[in-house]
């Protein structure tokens, strides 16, 4: 099973992008909304090395980065789950 985590806000339309392209794929994920959260922000950027933009991806562990990122894998065939 993967486990793919979305860091994100409720007012991003990259982060809504990124878990359109999810879930058109079939995959499950588990969304953390950082809007009003510091302590999530600072989780997040601690994970990501210092990102401040969302949304952030992972995938099993491994930071995949933001929505481009997710896309540019998906569309080059190196997106794997």
């Amino acid at each position: 099973m993967t486990d793919i985590t979305v860091y994100s806000t409720d007012y991003c339309p990259y982060c809504t992008r990124a878990k359109d392209l999810l879930s058109r794929l079939g995959q499950d994920y588990t969304e953390i909304d950082v809007t009003n959260d510091d302590a999530l922000r600072a989780e997040m950027m601690e994970k990501s090395g210092g990102r401040r933009t969302v949304p952030q991806i992972f995938i099993n562990g491994e930071h995949i980065g933001g929505f481009d990122d997710l896309n540019a894998r998906h569309k080059d065939g190196t997106l794997k789950f």
